[in-house]
């Protein structure tokens, strides 16, 4: 018998599927093209939370604006250098978005992953003009405004407070020294120097989708062994578990604004009944891009896609290890051991990575409220 999770889970994918459908069915209506009504089913979907909690409403603003101004670079870097190879668009567009993600206060934190890919996201079509940058960013706010109305409408009765804040409490740094402390970090560096290769690396990797290295280092790749540990294991099992409703649905009904529909709410409702609920995110963003954003799947782009992603989690996870590593486990043991109970709080944020990198060595690891009890 299903459990309420698991309804609400199936509530969800509902609305995620209408959002889906819907997006892409306006974008395609108002002519802004194939590309952008993708990027907009992707926001649709991604925006309709689980949970049915309402993301802040300052949150749309914040978005449209860090999209319209990481596209925007990346746009103008390509447009400056029309005949630079592609490595050398990701190069220096990678870094220009290490840096700008530095400046985004500790609230915002959530976003930082935007910004790497967004900034991207003009250099993947050889066509992209200021134009098209207009068309995905009105695809973009009609996602957040179709996935955030079918939440509010399909949102049971006794759900729908507001999400629990994502960012740190307190004032944040002034700007210079949030840069001050990030050149000053190795791990900033590190994941910098990366960003900037990371499309390189796949090429003379003879990667068929070398651009899964990118997000590879710039999604996956964390401060600390375990943090990077968990991002790999949420990325490849979202990605596996979002490639089998578009495979299925394309080769039955093809690719429409229901198909595309029906491939994300069946991906929504596969991780429901599954009980895999901290998978989702990462299985629609897998769904969307396999379904929704290039086009027809030929033969091998999923086998490919794949494999390039696991090349990219095992540079995310080879570079954590081996370049400037961090423990979180032996961090975490080293504060156990001390005893100190003000060191609570800082165990219990320790501790979810520190479980992972256990995890992965085989090891126990005692939670903090239960060594303590």
């Amino acid at each position: 018998m299903a459990t309420e999770a698991q309804w609400l889970g199936l509530r969800a994918a509902l609305a995620i599927g209408l959002a889906a459908s819907i997006t892409r069915l306006i974008c395609l209506t108002l002519g802004l093209g194939d590309i952008p009504a993708a990027y907009g089913v992707v926001v649709g979907v991604l925006v309709v939370r689980p949970d049915f909690c309402r993301w802040p409403p300052l949150i749309y603003p914040v978005l449209m604006l860090i999209a319209a101004v990481a596209m925007g670079l990346g746009l103008s870097v390509r447009m400056m250098f029309p005949d630079a190879p592609q490595v050398w668009w990701f190069g220096i567009v990678g870094v220009v978005m290490q840096l700008l993600a530095v400046a985004l206060p500790a609230k915002l934190a959530l976003l930082t992953n935007v910004v790497a890919a967004a900034g991207v996201l003009p250099l993947l079509d050889p066509s992209a003009a200021w134009a098209d940058w207009g068309h995905q960013l009105e695809a973009i706010a009609i996602g957040l405004a179709v996935g955030t109305a079918l939440q509010w409408g399909l949102t049971p009765s006794g759900y729908g407070a507001p999400a629990p804040p994502s960012g740190p409490e307190g004032e944040d740094l002034p700007l210079p020294e949030r840069y001050r402390l990030a050149f000053a970090s190795w791990s900033f560096w590190r994941k910098l120097v990366l960003a900037a290769f990371a499309l390189a690396i796949g090429v003379g990797l003879g990667a068929q989708t070398p651009k899964y290295l990118y997000f590879g280092v710039v999604l996956l790749l964390n401060d600390s062994i375990g943090a990077t540990m968990a991002r790999v294991r949420d990325r490849m099992v979202g990605v596996s578990l979002g490639v089998l409703m578009p495979l299925l649905v394309f080769n039955t009904i093809g690719l429409n604004s229901v198909g595309v529909g029906l491939a994300m709410g069946g991906t929504a409702a596969l991780v429901a009944a599954l009980n895999l609920g901290p998978y989702l995110r990462t299985a629609l963003i897998s769904s969307g891009v396999a379904f929704a954003g290039y086009g027809p799947l030929v033969a091998w782009y999923i086998p490919n896609r794949w494999i390039d992603y696991l090349l990219g989690s095992g540079l995310a996870l080879l570079s954590g290890v081996l370049l400037f590593p961090q423990s979180s486990l032996r961090r975490y043991r080293r504060l156990l051991d001390r005893g100190d109970p003000e060191s609570l709080e800082q165990l219990r944020r320790l501790y979810p990575a520190a479980r992972e990198e256990a995890a992965w060595l085989g090891q126990g690891l005692v939670s903090p409220d239960a060594q303590r009890g």
